[in-house]
């Protein structure tokens, strides 16, 4: 048996492992790949996945990191099966869409910049029709029940506890005469997709596996293999401190925050809060992303997947999803509205990491301006602009303009849906382990470290690291054999391109001077000292090289 890393391999995107057994290809996941540019190119690298001979994908959950690509597979000749609960079907109908309509946009949008330099267009890395021929190939799966979706491979999904119908993956794989006597060779296998946490809003503690614990290979999530989180009481204290802080200055609280799962995890926050009085009755709260809203309306078409708490305010009445002063907007216009609206207000809008959608406009609007708030409530990807701002950075650029940061910043770790360091060492070791293989993935390289280390000293298990595009042969009795590509992993980052860039801005600038000297001598201060606010962040990017 083999396994590639196609993904989430020293990173936390496009997550997918592709298994090659008895002549059968089939994958757990196909995420979207998110972040710099060097990852943002293995999008289109889709020849290693060979779509085309790929017999089903197993999805773990609806988070685009974990299925984006099942479009771009479907475009490149994927023909098969793609297994997924009912919830995260119904989500992904919703993500894959959007995912697609923001592909047609970014497409469009290049493809004029070429063609005003006499360039050819661009083609989208899927559209909405791939996306609704992937639709067509789901079958959905029970939590808790096998099927054989090939000859001599069992699955079981369970629930992974991270958003609505996620799930870990158990497989059961039998090699007819694999043994070294000619015997079946079994192989158990675990995939964790995302862990979620106990005690998480809405959605139920993770579950425990069900095949007795027996695991050979375990593939298992890192986000936060170095630290833990907070608990929900607290977080929700340091969100009420938010709200307060910018309600007292009349100001807005803007919360990036994904459209599945965080988004309604905040709206029964903020009911919570408001129960026990810390949501001002006259400050509104406008769920401001159209996908979020949508995705709202599936996690009410499935209450039965809610846990205890969330099921007991239903039966009492109560709906932990909804306000007296929630508005949703789902219009452009009702969106522009809220940049000119004066006073206090909340706004949670998509995407998270504030790389993509309406919350860009809301950041531009806000994020200058002292007494409003950003509230960060999920993970922030290298490369991002959430990213950005939560590491210090004075100010990010929007729209191609350069945007200070004088809102209050708060990150808010405790909302995390993904389990903490703790939680995961928790949970791995209710496994039976001493004959275990561990392979951290969806995790970056310093915080698999720690995860890892920890590992090998309280569990006493072999524990690897995997790279992108790494494949792992798997044989009965044997160490795990292990083929690096270290030049697609670890990438030649093209410097000439940036230096290029600069020269040639200097240049222009030189050319112009004459030009901008002829401007009134206000504006050009105001272009000077621009430049230089540019300068000392070129300066401090240069010291930490």
């Amino acid at each position: 048996m083999k396994i590639k890393f196609l993904g989430a391999a020293q990173t936390v995107s496009g997550s997918c492992h592709l298994i090659e057994t008895m002549g059968r290809r089939f994958a757990v996941d196909c995420g979207m790949h998110q972040g710099n540019r060097e990852i943002d190119a293995r999008n289109e690298a889709v020849d290693i996945y060979d779509p085309a001979n790929i017999d089903f994908f197993l999805i773990t959950h609806a988070h685009i990191d974990h299925s984006g690509l099942l479009p771009k597979m479907v475009k490149e000749g994927f023909t098969g099966t793609i297994y997924a609960t009912e919830p995260t079907r119904d989500l992904l109908e919703i993500m894959l869409l959007d995912s697609a309509h923001i592909q047609e946009m970014e497409a469009e949008w290049q493809s004029r910049k070429k063609r005003r330099k006499g360039k050819l267009p661009v083609e989208p890395l899927y559209t909405q029709d791939d996306a609704m021929k992937t639709m067509e190939l789901f079958q959905v799966v029970e939590y808790d029940s096998s099927f054989e979706p090939a000859e001599g491979v069992k699955v079981r999904y369970c629930d992974a506890g991270h958003i609505l119908g996620s799930a870990f993956v158990e497989l059961t794989v039998t090699e007819p005469n694999g043994g070294d006597s000619g015997d079946d060779a079994h192989y158990h296998l675990l995939f964790s997709g995302d862990l979620g946490r106990p005690d998480q809003l809405i959605i139920r503690d993770p579950a425990e596996p069900s095949n007795g614990r027996a695991v050979d290979y375990l593939f298992i999530e890192s986000t936060y293999g170095d630290r833990n989180h907070k608990d929900q009481q607290t977080s929700r204290q340091e969100l009420a401190e938010a709200i307060a802080y910018s309600y007292e200055r009349g100001e807005k609280v803007i919360i990036p925050a994904f459209a599945v799962e965080r988004t309604q995890e905040m709206i029964y926050s903020l009911y919570l809060l408001r129960e026990e009085g810390k949501l001002p009755e006259d400050m509104p709260v406008f769920l401001d992303s159209p996908m979020a809203i949508r995705a709202t309306e599936v996690f009410r078409k499935h209450p039965s997947f809610y846990d205890e708490d969330a099921t007991k305010i239903l039966e009492e009445g109560g709906d932990p999803l909804s306000l007296p002063n929630l508005k949703y907007t789902q219009k452009t216009e009702e969106s522009r509205a809220l940049n000119v609206m004066q006073g206090p207000a909340v706004i949670i809008s998509a995407s998270g990491m504030c790389n993509a959608g309406r919350i860009k406009h809301h950041l531009r609007h806000n994020l200058w301006r002292e007494g409003a708030s950003v509230v960060f409530v999920g993970f922030q990807a290298r490369g991002t602009p959430g990213r950005k701002i939560v590491d210090g950075a004075p100010s990010i650029r929007i729209f191609g303009e350069d945007i200070a940061v004088n809102a209050k910043i708060f990150t808010i770790g405790g909302f995390s849906a993904h389990a903490g360091q703790s939680q995961i060492l928790d949970w791995v070791d209710t496994f039976d382990h001493p004959d275990m293989d561990v392979f951290l993935v969806h995790g970056e390289p310093e915080k698999q470290e720690v995860l890892a280390r920890l590992m090998r000293e309280k569990m006493n298990v072999t524990v690897r690291i995997p790279a992108y595009l790494e494949d792992v042969i798997l044989e009965p009795g044997q160490e795990p054999g292990i083929i690096e590509h270290p030049e697609a992993a670890y990438p030649k980052v093209d410097w000439g391109y940036v230096l290029d860039e600069a020269e040639a801005k200097l240049t222009e600038l030189r050319s112009r001077l004459r030009e901008v000297e002829a401007k009134p001598w206000i504006d050009q201060s105001e272009l000077r000292d621009r430049m230089l606010d540019t300068t000392k962040e070129l300066s401090k990017i240069v010291s930490e090289l």
